[in-house]
Order: structure tokens, then C-alpha cells, then sequence
């Protein structure tokens, strides 16, 4: 492990990898990863799984053509692709899942972004996920939607491990706070072992300052200056209101009673601006108890170049809302900006889906054998 990783570490900050394929997988990339201690977890999404097998379908071809034979459908051919990577990646990860307690070695798959919009499909979904994959160190990922808020405390009260995943809002996230609270009280009063139960909130970070940034440099120089700035003040209020949920007497019982705080996990962490440092999204969200997801290129970055120089959250709370505050003086509606990012998250994942049944119907399609005469 470089002494950059080191230092994320003795911080208290976890490194997931933001990526998984066949490939990573039967070529040993991802052990090596973990046995490095490079990595401590691993996050999927739509666009992952897309990309893994349209881009190396000679690596699915042996399962394909299995599922093919059988004649199953697309939908189902995705998740038994997808559910097989992830309990194989779960595999790699157990020996971290066990040294830490179960706070680390997860390995997330997303409920089927077209659910996004529909509580009891996606608990439905959620439950079968976690049957399917069966391994402890599964998190099951649910979005921060208005439908998908009663989904989490559904789904964390039947004692499943969550990741909450597009959360754009401060206000939103308060609500996914006390939806993990709410579940966690349910699964309680039914006995369950709640030190069993792992959570993560996967909050976007430069998302928020990709829109921002092209909003404030339509408005000209004086509002240009505040680019790059809305992403890290967002998380950073966040954390704030982190902070406030896991104390005080509802936390203390829950606690007392084994269980864990929802950690805040930063996303969407890779820069997307090259006039912005490759690794300031890593570097200006060091806080404990915190993940940061992030692809195997940005974490090359970090351990090669990274400026990991303490916490860069707490005590910097005054200055994250004096920058949100800003941008309402240059004409720009926060509520708008991380709705938009919301919607607009949901309809990437579920074009990212359809896109990846497509690439699944037609190598079904190719495989398929020929009915005899």
C-alpha cells in the first residue's frame, strides 16, 4: 500500500474500488487489489455492468451460452450475470469483511434502476437480490427517491445491508438518515441482530459541480469564481448533518443495542473538469468514518500523487454553507440543481439497463442453439 493509502486509512477514510468485471475478477486484478489493502470494497452500478460485459463478452460467453440453452429471457440472463460477479467478488472480499467486523469487504449490486420509482418492486427486488447473491457481505443499492425512502427502512428493517445511492440533497439526506434510523428500530422490535446490519449513504460529489459550474460560468466571471467549490460543500454539510443524526438519545439506544451508523460514502469522486486536480475530490473529503468509491484510475491517482493532509471536513462547515449561500446570489436555485441531478441520475442507470439487455438479447440471440426439425 503507498504511504498516500496509509494516510486515507489512519484517517479513518475506506477506499471501494468503483468497478467490477468478469475479467477483474478470473484475471486476479481484484485480489490483488484487496491483498495490497489498496481496496477494502468494491461498488456496482448499471453503467459498470454494461460496460463490463459489452466490453469483454468473450469473458460471459461460457454462462451466456448456458442461459442461452435454457432459453431465459434478457431480464433475468442480466441478473444472473450480474449476481454471479458479485458473489464471486464477495468471495474476494470476505477475508475483509471478517478482520474488520463487517464494516469493510462489501460488495453492492443496484436494485433494477426501472424500480426507481416503486416502493414495494423495489423491496420486493432488494429481498431477492440478497437471497440470490447470499453471501453476508452483500449491500444491496436502493436510490434516494421519494419511493425508494420507504424501500430502506423496509429493507434495512428485514436485517439487509444497504447502499442508498443518488443522493444529491442535503434534505434528502436527511430524510435517508432517519429512513436507516426508522429501519433499524423496525428490525429491532423483530429481534434481529442489528450489529449485523452495514449501511452506507452514497452521496455524488462532482455531479453537483459539473451543473453548477456550467451555470455559473453562463452568469459570467464574478459567479465563475465560485466553480469547483458547490460539490465539496455539499458533502461536507452532509457530514454535518451525519454528525447530528448518530447522537443523542435515539442513536444512543439504537447503539447500545449493537447497532452501526449509515457512514456517509462519497461518489462520483473522479474529476470530470481536467482544470481541477485529479485527486481533489479524495483530498478535500478526508473525514472518519467515511468511504470514498472511486475508479481504479483516480485511485492509481491518489496513490501516486495525493495531498492527504488531515481532516478536510470538520471545522470547514461555516465556509460549505457560505458557498451554497453564494450561488443563490448569482441566480441559482440549489432545490432545482440536485432535483435535476436526481432525475437525471435515475434515467443514466435506466439507459445504461436497457442498454446492457440489449447487449444480453443479442448474444442470447447469437448463442442461442438451433431447434432441431
Amino acid at each position: 500500500m503507498s504511504d498516500v493509502l496509509k494516510r486515507l486509512a489512519a484517517e479513518g477514510v475506506s477506499i471501494w474500488l468503483d468497478d467490477l468485471s468478469r475479467e477483474r475478477l478470473t484475471g486476479g486484478g481484484l485480489s490483488r487489489l484487496v491483498a495490497s489493502e489498496r481496496v477494502v470494497g468494491v461498488t456496482t452500478n448499471p453503467t459498470i455492468f454494461r460496460n463490463a460485459i459489452a466490453g469483454a463478452a468473450g469473458a460471459y460467453d461460457e454462462q451466456l451460452r448456458e442461459l442461452a440453452d435454457r432459453g431465459v429471457d434478457p431480464d433475468e440472463a442480466v441478473r444472473m450475470l450480474t449476481t454471479a460477479d458479485v458473489r464471486e467478488a464477495a468471495d474476494v472480499l470476505r477475508p475483509v469483511h471478517e478482520n474488520t467486523g463487517g464494516r469493510d469487504g462489501r460488495i453492492s449490486i443496484e436494485v433494477d434502476p426501472r424500480l426507481a420509482h416503486h416502493t414495494a418492486a423495489t423491496i420486493a427486488e432488494a429481498r431477492h437480490l440478497w437471497w440470490l447473491v447470499d453471501r453476508p457481505n452483500l449491500m444491496v443499492k436502493i436510490p434516494a427517491t421519494i419511493a425508494g425512502l420507504p424501500a430502506i427502512s423496509a429493507v434495512i428493517g428485514g436485517g439487509v445491508s444497504v447502499n442508498v445511492t443518488l443522493i444529491f440533497s442535503l434534505d434528502r439526506y436527511r430524510a435517508v438518515l432517519d429512513a436507516y434510523l426508522s429501519g433499524l428500530e423496525s428490525a429491532r422490535r423483530s429481534g434481529a441482530d442489528l450489529s449485523a446490519i452495514e449501511s452506507v449513504g452514497s452521496f455524488f460529489v462532482s455531479r453537483v459541480d459539473t451543473e453548477v459550474d456550467r451555470r455559473l460560468r453562463a452568469r459570467g466571471p464574478a459567479a465563475a469564481a465560485l466553480a469547483g467549490r458547490a460539490g465539496m460543500a455539499n458533502a461536507r454539510l452532509a457530514y454535518q448533518i451525519y454528525e447530528e443524526f448518530f447522537t443523542g438519545p435515539r442513536w444512543d439506544s439504537l447503539a447500545a443495542d449493537g447497532a452501526r451508523p449509515q457512514r456517509p460514502l462519497w461518489t462520483s469522486t473522479s474529476t470530470k473538469d481536467p482544470a481541477y486536480p485529479d485527486t481533489c475530490y479524495v483530498d478535500g473529503l478526508v473525514a472518519p468514518g467515511t468511504v470514498n468509491t472511486i475508479p481504479e484510475a483516480t485511485l492509481e491517482a491518489v496513490a501516486h500523487h495525493g495531498a492527504v493532509g488531515g481532516d478536510q471536513v470538520r471545522g470547514r462547515y461555516a465556509e460549505a454553507r457560505a458557498d451554497l449561500d453564494a450561488l443563490t446570489t448569482h441566480g441559482i436555485d440549489y432545490d432545482e440543481v440536485v432535483q435535476l441531478l436526481e432525475e437525471q441520475g435515475v434515467a443514466k442507470f435506466e439507459e445504461s439497463w436497457a442498454d446492457l439487455l440489449d447487449v444480453v438479447a443479442k448474444r442470447l440471440a447469437d448463442l442461442r442453439a438451433p431447434v432441431a426439425s
